[in-house]
């Protein structure tokens, strides 16, 4: 039977008091006793409190972005036609640099604000800031060059190309494990 408008309002109201309780540090126990309620209902009403509450700061954070993001393109369509060259009062083109200053930021401030930043590439550097030797590949010069990637100042070992690791065999029993796994979850 679906819970009426009251009764839901009732129950988010106890819910934010609940929230409110376990901020000050008391436990779920305590909370159940000043409710009347089982510690089992306390804990789920805890839970689907705090998840309704992260729903909401998801939803005011996109609010934000899209209010900021409005405010600033607002900003940049004010400047814009100064940044990029309006008629002057000969018709020639004039590009106001403060203007032009202006929008670039704004511009930067509207990818900080989208998360539209291009990616930054990052390199490894060898012996003395030069390239890594790198040639064939081969399992074992990437496993030898993964074990010093983290050390400082570190030497690039001597790389044996006949070392074997194993790794067709443990892929291979790896996926028949995962084969019996998928057939529990069928027959569920």
């Amino acid at each position: 039977m679906p819970v009426s408008k009251a009764r839901a309002a009732e129950i988010a109201q106890r819910r934010s008091q609940m929230l409110i309780m376990k901020i000050q540090g008391r436990t779920a126990a305590q909370i159940a006793e000043h409710f009347e309620i089982s510690p089992a209902t306390a804990r789920s009403d805890l839970s689907r409190a705090i998840k309704k509450a992260r729903q909401l700061e998801v939803q005011d954070a996109e609010l934000y972005r899209f209010v900021q993001g409005s405010r600033l393109e607002h900003l940049l369509r004010a400047v814009w036609p100064a940044a990029t060259g309006a008629p002057g009062p000969d018709g020639e083109s004039v590009v106001d640099l403060k203007a032009s200053e202006q929008a670039r930021k704004l511009i930067v401030d509207i990818s900080d604000l989208f998360g539209l930043k291009v990616p930054v590439r990052t390199e490894i550097s060898g012996p003395d800031g030069g390239d890594i030797p790198f040639s064939s590949g081969e399992t074992a010069e990437v496993m030898a060059l993964i074990a010093i990637s983290d050390r400082d100042n570190a030497e690039i070992p001597a790389i044996d190309p006949e070392a074997d690791f194993d790794d067709d065999e443990d892929d291979e029993e790896g996926l028949e494990d995962l084969d019996d796994e998928d057939d529990d979850d069928d027959s569920a």
